[in-house]
């Protein structure tokens, strides 16, 4: 063989060395992929430029977390919530509440740091994801970590300790409070100025439907009884209700004429009915003069047939049908009298010298 024949065969057997030795370094297809994948573009799996990005991307995931929970929990307590709480709550409850209280005072602005807290950690995740794996991974495990680790876990434990949670991360809430303030501070004064402050206390009818679903549980481990629920209603009721609506229709009092006996059958039916007071009228039933104190019967001899006349009777007074019950019990509260007479509400166009008879014993 000539020297150029035998220079082009080395020529050609380096080539095919090249080839096998390429082709053994190399590895399949499969493992390839796999590689790719968890080296990413520019970090080397296993580095520890590569280890710092996956500690970052599992801090971001559990701040997420963090700030998720906390704008639920926190958000879900008001202030009335843990007033009541620093005032009738178990000791850890009132240190707790005592804690969160002055950071939910700022709700608009805490609401905005939570959320722009958490909007800038999922944000920042998959940029960090994608440093170390290549994109379709990143996205997959950031939807992944989000969703497990920094939604539904974090609002499921939140929702149930809420209270414990948030004063255990309160110093964390100031801090990002504090950072954020520049941005949080002047979104969260527009949100006060354009939706105002929460109601902070119950309105009345409020209060009543909270009675009402007490006394439903009332004997099924209610700490109320149906007694105390009932006189709780009936206070609420006070200012709304008047005379009329509380009264007992004369016709349905026991009553007794000024000229009857006191004798054993008046006092059996008097000690029967088990009434303290007794009303009094002359002539009509309508028209009572006062009340009989049953106890003053003490003193009463039944056989001499003593006319209720002649027994001391107190003064009745008369209010209006449309006085409100609060009215009512601020006079009675006075001493001068427990039971008053009910009368129709004189018209404002009325004379003067027109006088009404009671239609009711209140």
């Amino acid at each position: 063989m000539s020297s150029a024949g035998r220079a082009r065969a080395a020529s050609l057997a380096a080539v095919a060395v090249r080839m096998v030795v390429g082709a053994a370094a190399r590895p399949a297809p499969s493992a390839a992929l796999l590689m790719a994948a968890v080296r990413g573009e520019d970090t080397e799996f296993g580095t520890a430029l590569w280890w710092a990005y996956a500690a970052f991307s599992a801090l971001l995931v559990l701040l997420a977390g963090i700030m998720s929970g906390l704008t639920l929990g926190l958000m879900s307590l008001g202030p009335v919530d843990l007033e009541i709480l620093m005032r009738s709550g178990t000791d850890a409850e009132k240190a707790q509440a005592a804690a969160i209280l002055p950071v939910v005072k700022k709700q608009h602005q805490l609401l905005v740091t939570l959320l722009l807290c958490n909007a800038c950690a999922m944000e920042a995740l998959p940029i960090f994801l994608d440093r170390i794996f290549n994109p379709v991974l990143a996205i997959i495990l950031s939807v992944t970590f989000v969703l497990a680790f920094g939604e539904v876990i974090p609002q499921a434990i939140c929702t149930r300790y809420g209270l414990a949670v948030g004063a255990s991360f309160v110093w964390l809430v100031r801090i990002v409070m504090f950072i954020a303030y520049p941005i949080a501070y002047p979104i969260g004064k527009l949100l006060d100025f354009a939706l105002g402050h929460e109601s902070a206390l119950f309105r009345r009818a409020q209060l009543k439907a909270l009675v009402s679903i007490h006394s439903k549980a009332a004997g099924k481990g209610g700490e109320l009884t149906h007694d105390e629920t009932t006189i709780i209603s009936g206070a609420l009721d006070l200012t709304e209700k008047t005379a009329e609506e509380a009264m007992t229709p004369i016709e349905s009092t026991f009553s007794l004429d000024v000229d009857s006996k006191l004798d054993w059958e008046t006092i059996g039916t008097i000690l029967a009915r088990g009434h303290s007071r007794v009303p009094v009228y002359s002539g009509s039933p309508r028209n009572v003069i006062g009340l009989l104190l049953v106890k003053s019967l003490l003193t009463v001899r039944a056989e001499i047939e003593t006319p209720v006349s002649a027994v001391s009777i107190r003064r009745i007074p008369r209010v209006p049908s449309d006085m409100p019950l609060y009215d009512i019990l601020n006079e009675f509260q006075k001493g001068g009298s427990h039971m008053a007479a009910v009368v129709k509400a004189k018209p404002k166009n009325a004379p003067p010298h027109d006088k009404t008879e009671p239609e009711h014993a209140g």
